[in-house]
C-alpha cells in the first residue's frame, strides 16, 4: 500500500510537471505572447519594448528554467489585468467553483443512482425507457440553453431564484440552485446509464441468485451486494465527471449565471490577454484533477476488498 501510494504520488508530480511544460509551450512557443497582449495596431518599437520588459527576448531555455523555478514556488508573476500576484487570485475563486461542482455532482448522484437501479430492476419496461430517454436528453442538452431556460422560467417568470450572481452565507443556496441544476444535467444522464448497465450486469450473476435463495431481503441483495459490486465503474465515472467540472467545464454555466469561479476567471484572463493569470489558472486546475484521480484510485479497495495495491 505504501509503495503504491509513493509511486502514485511520484506519477502525480510528473503529471503536474508535464502540465506546466504544456502551459509554457502553448504560451511561449506555439504563440507569441507579446503579440497576443498588444493591440493589433501596436508598433514594432512597442513590441520590442514589451518583449524586453517581460523578459521574452531572452533565450527560450532561460525563460523555461525561470518559469519552472517560479512555478515550484507557486509564483506565476503579477496579473497584467488586476496588478496582483496571479496564484492568489486563482485560489480566491476556488471555493465558488468547488461549491458549484460538488453541488452539481450531489444532485446528479442523488437522482442518478435510484433511477439507474430502478431501471435495472425493470429492464425494457416503461420506466426503463423513460429513464433512458431522460438520461439521453440530459446528456444532449446544451448547458447555455438549459441555463437560459431555467432563468426565464424560475427567475424571471416565477421569481423563485435570482437570475445570476453569488452571495455568501445562507443566501448562497438561492443563487446556487439554478447553476447547479444546469451543471448536473449531463453528469446525471451519464451516471444513470452506467448505474443501470452495471447493476443489471451484477443482478444476472450467480452470487445474486444465491443471496436470494438464502432468503435475504431484496433490499439487502440490491444495495448490499449488487450495487456495492457495481460501484467501481460508478465511482470511476463520477470521479471523471467531477474532474471535468473542476477542469473548467463549468465555464459556460459560470458565464451564464455570472458565477465567480475559476472557469470565468480563465475566460476573463483570455479576453484581457492576461498570460500570468491564465498560466496560474491552468496549473491549479491540473493539480486539482491529478489529486482527485489519485483519491479515486485509493477508494477502489474499499468497494472491492479483492483489490490489492501492489
Amino acid at each position: 500500500m505504501t509503495g503504491y501510494l509513493v509511486r502514485r504520488l511520484l506519477y502525480a508530480a510528473i503529471s503536474v510537471a508535464l502540465v506546466s511544460v504544456l502551459v509554457f509551450v502553448i504560451t511561449h512557443v506555439i504563440s507569441d505572447p507579446v503579440k497576443v497582449m498588444l493591440p493589433l495596431d501596436a508598433s514594432q518599437a512597442e513590441y520590442e519594448r514589451m518583449r524586453e520588459a517581460l523578459g521574452f527576448n531572452r533565450p527560450l531555455l532561460d525563460q523555461f528554467l525561470d518559469f519552472a523555478g517560479d512555478a515550484v514556488r507557486g509564483d506565476f508573476g503579477q496579473s497584467l489585468w488586476q496588478r496582483a500576484p496571479a496564484l492568489p487570485l486563482v485560489i480566491e475563486r476556488l471555493p465558488a467553483t468547488f461549491l458549484l461542482a460538488f453541488a452539481a455532482m450531489l444532485i446528479a448522484l442523488v437522482f442518478a443512482i435510484p433511477l439507474g437501479v430502478l431501471a435495472a430492476l425493470r429492464p425494457r419496461s416503461l420506466l426503463d425507457h423513460a429513464c433512458t430517454l431522460g438520461s439521453l436528453v440530459g446528456m444532449c442538452v446544451a448547458s447555455n440553453w438549459l441555463g437560459l431556460m431555467l432563468i426565464l422560467i424560475f427567475a424571471v417568470g416565477l421569481g423563485w431564484f435570482p437570475s445570476s450572481g453569488y452571495a455568501t452565507g445562507a443566501e448562497v443556496w438561492s443563487f446556487l440552485a439554478l447553476p447547479a441544476v444546469t451543471l448536473a444535467a449531463a453528469p446525471l444522464g451519464r451516471i444513470t446509464q452506467i448505474v443501470r448497465s452495471s447493476v443489471l450486469d451484477e443482478l444476472n450473476k450467480n452470487y445474486v441468485m444465491a443471496a436470494r435463495a438464502r432468503g435475504l431481503a431484496e433490499q439487502s441483495v440490491i444495495l448490499g451486494h449488487a450495487l456495492k459490486n457495481a460501484a467501481i465503474p460508478i465511482v470511476t465515472l463520477s470521479g471523471w465527471e467531477l474532474s471535468r467540472l473542476l477542469a473548467g467545464f463549468t465555464v459556460i454555466v459560470e458565464v451564464v449565471f455570472a458565477w465567480p469561479g475559476v472557469g470565468q476567471l480563465a475566460m476573463d484572463a483570455i479576453k484581457r490577454k492576461d498570460l500570468p493569470l491564465l498560466q496560474a489558472d491552468v496549473f491549479v486546475v491540473g493539480v486539482l484533477v491529478v489529486g482527485l484521480n489519485l483519491i479515486i484510485d485509493m477508494t477502489y479497495g474499499w468497494f472491492d476488498p479483492r483489490i490489492r495495491y501492489t
